[in-house]
């Protein structure tokens, strides 16, 4: 299982979540489905509605059932076919999950195959889906991308998730940079300063820190700041002026200026706001 501070590496990873639908259909497969060792650089997910089937993952096998779910991680060797003459009816989509520059599947475990928790709003889901990606508009790119991420969202609520081994290491210096800048939003923080806690040199650190939570490290310190005010300017009753001090500004004017950049509206027309 996740713990907390996977958890919140993992939380400002997904704030650069990108979803994207490559195909989405519904298919009678035949008898000569099938393939030895491919490695799709997207994901793949299954809704079985009839037949039988095998699918092999790495080493492990997997014999899919009518109403279950199946996830194909990208990058992954992959064989399947279909078994005794009854070969799937399946709803299936490719897409790809990309937290900063990972394939989400690529940082996190989870179970291949599960039971579908709604059959019915499963099967509708992917009927729309289906329905929105045949068409070209700019209002189909959004809804199939709402679609899709909710199907992910039903996966990933069905199942325990643990991040890989492998990434634990990276997610764990991850913590770090994060815990670094949240303890010090109250005082002026440089790139020197934050290379320094993760032990990396500074050009290498502005590189890395951007690869992995898709924006500079000065960016996402302004983002952090910003949050923390409007948490502050909706919490308590603190001034501006102590809210300004505990974000790391010593004057009023220029957290004023700041706030209004990040937000449009100032310190004290966002609180006026969050009251009404």
């Amino acid at each position: 299982m996740i713990n907390e501070y996977e958890q919140n590496a993992l939380s400002d990873l997904l704030q650069a979540l990108q979803i994207e639908l490559l195909v989405a259909s519904k298919t009678q497969v035949s008898n000569g489905w099938g393939e030895t060792d491919s490695v799709p650089e997207y994901n793949k997910l299954y809704f079985i509605c009839e037949g039988e089937g095998w699918i092999r993952i790495g080493g492990d096998d997997y014999y899919p059932q009518p109403g279950q779910l199946f996830l194909t991680p990208s990058h992954a060797k992959v064989s399947f076919s279909a078994l005794n003459n009854r070969p799937y009816l399946k709803y299936w989509c490719h897409f790809t999950i990309t937290a900063g520059p990972f394939d989400l599947f690529r940082w996190i475990g989870v179970p291949l195959c599960i039971e579908a928790a709604d059959k019915t709003r499963m099967l509708s889901m992917f009927q729309e889906l289906i329905e929105w990606h045949r068409q070209s508009s700019i209002v189909a790119r959004l809804r199939e991308k709402s679609l899709l991420l909710e199907i992910v969202c039903h996966f990933l609520s069905s199942v325990p998730i643990r991040v890989l081994q492998h990434r634990t290491e990276e997610m764990n210096r991850l913590n770090v940079i994060q815990q670094y800048i949240d303890s010090r939003l109250h005082t002026s923080i440089s790139i020197d300063q934050m290379a320094d806690a993760v032990h990396l040199h500074p050009n290498y650190f502005i590189a890395y820190f951007k690869k992995h939570f898709g924006m500079p490290p000065l960016k996402y310190v302004n983002r952090k700041r910003a949050d923390r005010a409007r948490q502050l300017l909706t919490t308590t009753g603190l001034s501006i002026k102590e809210i300004a001090d505990r974000t790391g500004f010593k004057d009023t004017n220029h957290f004023t200026k700041f706030f209004r950049k990040e937000t449009n509206f100032s310190p004290t027309e966002y609180r006026a706001a969050s009251l009404t």
